[in-house]
This record gives C-alpha cells, structure tokens and sequence, in this order.
C-alpha cells in the first residue's frame, strides 16, 4: 500500500465518521433512529438500496464466478427486477400503511405475536448467516491487498460500522449509503478501463475471446433442476427477492423512511435498476480478467488456487497508485453500508418485535435504549462470527446463494399466505412453518448425495439453491390446505389482505396504483 492509497482510504472512512456525526443527537425517539421520521428523499433511499444490496460478495465473488464459469449466477439480479416491477406498485404503499416500522408487524396482524416472532427470528438468523460471509470475503479480499492482519481489519472496520450506525441512527446508514453508492460506480469504472486499457491488455481480442467461449451465457436451458441451469437460478432468484421485497426488514425500512409513497415505490425501482448494471459490471469484469490472463497478459502464480482471489491479485499487480486506494475505499464502504444497515434493523427486530412484546409498559426513551444497547451487541456479535468463520470450498458467491435459499424460514410463503388468503388464520400459518421447518432439515442432511445424511434414493435430489424455494412453496399449498379445512373466524385477523387492500383504493384506477400516485 503506498501513502497515497491509504489517504485515499482514511479521507472515505473519516467521511462516514463525520455523517454520521453530524446526525448524531437528533435521534431522540425511536421513530427519528429507526425511520429518519419518515423524511428521506426517494432518490437516497434507492441509492440506500444498491448500497445494502451491493456488499463485498458483488466485488469478489461476482468476478469469481463469471472467471471461473460463465453469468449463470447473475440469473437471480434479473428475477429481482422482474419481481419489483410486478409487486411493487401495491406492496410498497401497503407496507406504509399497515406496519408502522417492523416488517414483522403484518404477521403479527394475520396471525398473532408468536408468528411475528417467528419471522424476526426467521430473518435476522438470515442477518447474521448473510454478515459472515460478507466478512468472510472482506478479510479474504483485503489480506490480497494489503497484508494487513485480517482480525484487526473486522474489528477496525466493524467497530467504525457501530460507531456511526450507534450515533446516528437509520438516517446515518442512508446517507453514508449514499456516499458509497458513488463511490462504488468510481471504482467500476476504474477497474473496466484498466482491464481494457492497461499496457498489457488486448481489448479487442479479449472481447472475441470471451463471446466465443460463451463466457457471458446465463447458464444451460434444460429444465434440470439437480444442476445450477438458468431455471434454477431464475427459482432461486424469484423467492429470495420476493422474500427480500415483502419480509426484509433492511428493505421494508426504506419504503417507510421515504417521504411519500410516490418517493418510496420510486427510490426502490431506482435502486433495483441500479443493482443489475452493478451485478453485470462485476461479472464482466470476472470474464475480462479471464480473457486477460488466458491471454497472456500476466501469468498467475501458484498461490492463487481459487477463482475468488484473482481479482485481487490483478488490483495489486496491476493497479497504478491511488487507484487501489479508491477500490479498497468502495469495497470497505460495501461491507460497512451492509453491516449498519443490518444492524440498525435488527436494533428495531430487537425492539419492536420482541421488547416491546415482553415489556409493554415502556416509554419511548426505554425503547430508544434498548434499541441502540441492541445495536452494540449485534455488531460485536457479527464481528465475532466473521472472526471465526473458516475456509471454504467452491466459489463464495455459490456458498452464499446455497445459505440464504436454506436459511430463510419460508418468509416469502408466509407473506403470500398472509396477503393472498383471507381464510387463512393462525392454525394454516404454524401448519405451513413447521412443514416448511420440517422439509428445510431433511434437504440440508441429505443434499448433494446424503453428505450429512444419507438416505440413499430417498436424498434430497435437487440442488441446493431450490431448498428455500421448495420451502416456501410447500409452506404456501399446507397453509392452503389448512386454511380451507380450519379457516379463520374473522375479525382483525383476517384483514390486511391483498382484496381488502384494493377494496379500500378501489376509487383509484390500476393506472393510479402502478405509479404510485394512491391517495
């Protein structure tokens, strides 16, 4: 590291210190720390979006999996557009109006405060799993860069995350989320233009190289769902992001912060338009740095045995100063944006879902102390994990999608339940979770051949990636089936659905809804 990149570096970090800093003492109620009062412009919280969503796992294992294979693995970014564009002109404006900061809430509405807890807890176990790997790929990037000690780094970079996430609330995260979101499109830039212009590059033949090799397909068409085909990416990517639009709180808590409902359902189609440029950029760059090195650009040494640290090793080799600098800023930025934003929602999980279930004779001020009291511990919880996760085999993107398709507690099958049945009550909830907990254990022993559990022909046959599909499905037909037969008795229970939602706005045209423009 020269002098120049550490600057570079230090001024990005300092920068997040001082937002958050200059927010700090107007959090005085839990509504200003955990929504921003409602007042964030629609534009920063779809920049707040890419932020969350963009961590280390886009800078290092995209280009780790586009270098070792082709864009299979990009399938799930294009199944995340699709899916705002189809849900969001209703979901978005009814989460506004039904929750008043917990995502949770709703289930707690349909089915009681047992289900609501049930999916905080579904979603921050998720919360905790997703920050591992993150870290994970932060200490495995910035070891490549810098050979600076890797606990020491989680811990720095983990300890300023809490710090400014601490003081200032959510309107912190959002607008250090901003700044990134800048910087991340400067550091993609940078890394093209160097791939394609630096002295040893052959742009043009690299190009030809990569389309002829196929290096930019989406993965085989043949509807076999044993193998990591288009169709398995495109399940799994259809029910992890409808899970992340109806039961994320990261997410869920932007479309409340937004200053309208305009704002909001705008901000977040901004964001998922932003992130599929950033996915794309980041598998390209994979297949450049494939082109350049099978090209003889450099040569890589023994020590690079996995696809996940050629890019580093290209930004130390060959990188000019400074312009490591601004890539380790924006990488550094990904990892901290995700985890203050994890760690803000799981201080309102913490407080809303289940504090203010347990002690409900309680100020706000309490609440407002539990909450930041809950921050401290999460992090230093989160840093913990990062310290003691291990090494892994296969690419880490692969490991990452296999994670969050298991732990994912049938969220997405939940909300469907909950939004599409008015029939279904508390009795087709729990049927369909405890299915759904009940299917997820057998899968995981017995995936990939019974490697934990083997069960011989009767071995979960799929692949990993469509357990947490299957879940949801199958949590959806057994709440369903429950539903007909043990229905709901009415009353408040059995509101708060899709119907009741169109009945009330049923003065305003389909035309209305899809912009947003509902009264």
């Amino acid at each position: 590291m020269h002098a120049l990149d550490v600057l570079i570096i230090g001024g990005y970090l300092l920068t997040l210190v001082v937002i958050g800093v200059g927010v700090a003492g107007r959090q005085k109620t839990t509504d200003s720390y955990f929504v921003a009062d409602r007042s964030v412009p629609g534009w920063a919280a779809g920049l707040s979006l890419v932020a969350t969503i963009i961590t280390s796992v886009t800078f290092i294992a995209y280009p780790g999996a586009a270098y070792a294979g082709d864009w299979t693995l990009l399938v799930p970014g294009i199944l995340f557009v699709l899916v705002i564009v189809s849900i969001g002109p209703v979901v978005v404006p009814f989460f506004r109006h039904v929750v008043s900061m917990s995502a949770f809430e709703y289930f707690g509405k349909r089915f009681g405060p047992w289900a609501r807890m049930y999916s905080a807890f579904a979603f921050a176990a998720g919360q905790f799993a997703k920050m591992g790997f993150v870290f994970y790929l932060l200490a495995l990037s910035v070891a490549g860069f810098t050979g600076w000690p890797i606990t020491a780094l989680i811990a720095g970079l983990g300890g300023l995350a809490i710090f400014y996430t601490f003081i200032g609330g959510l309107k912190a995260v959002i607008w250090t989320d901003v700044v990134q979101g800048f910087m991340l499109w400067v550091g993609i830039a940078v890394t093209i233009g160097m791939l394609l212009f630096s002295p040893h590059a052959q742009p043009g033949a690299m190009l030809h190289l990569i389309a002829a090799s196929h290096k930019t397909r989406l993965g085989s068409m043949h509807f076999n769902l044993a193998q990591p085909t288009f169709w398995t990416l495109a399940i799994y990517g259809l029910f992890f992001y409808l899970q992340k639009y109806t039961a994320d709180q990261t997410v869920v808590q932007r479309y409340i912060a937004a200053k309208s409902d305009r704002q909001a359902l705008g901000g977040i189609a901004m964001g998922a338009w932003l992130c599929l440029p950033v996915w794309t950029a980041f598998m390209f760059i994979g297949s450049l740095l494939w082109a350049f090195y099978k090209l003889g650009g450099d040569v890589l040494p023994a020590t690079i045995t996995r696809p996940d640290q050629v890019f580093p090793y290209f930004m130390v080799t060959q990188m000019p100063t400074g312009v490591g600098g601004i890539f380790l800023a924006a990488l550094f930025g990904a990892a901290m944006s995700m985890l203050a934003s994890d760690l803000n929602c799981l201080g309102l999980i913490l407080t809303e879902d289940f504090y203010s279930h347990f002690f409900p004779r309680h100020s706000d001020e309490q609440r407002l102390r539990f909450g930041k009291v809950s921050i401290v511990l999460c992090g230093a919880l989160a840093i913990a994990i990062a310290m003691r996760l291990s090494s892994t085999h296969g690419t880490a993107l692969a490991l990452y999608y296999t994670a969050t398709a298991i732990v994912a507690g049938g969220l997405a099958g939940l909300f469907l339940l909950a939004f599409l049945m008015r029939r279904a009550g508390r009795m087709a909830a729990w049927a369909g979770i405890f299915a759904n907990l009940i299917f997820t254990a057998y899968a995981t022993l017995t995936v990939n051949g019974g490697k934990i559990l083997n069960l011989g022909k009767f071995n979960y046959a799929w692949n990993e990636y469509t357990i947490g599909a299957v879940g949801n499905v199958l949590l959806l037909i057994t709440g369903l089936l429950f539903a007909a037969f043990f229905p709901a008795r009415g009353g408040a229970s059995s509101r708060h659905t899709l119907w009741d939602w169109l009945a009330e706005n049923k003065r305003s045209s389909l035309h209305a809804i899809q912009l947003g423009d509902i009264p």
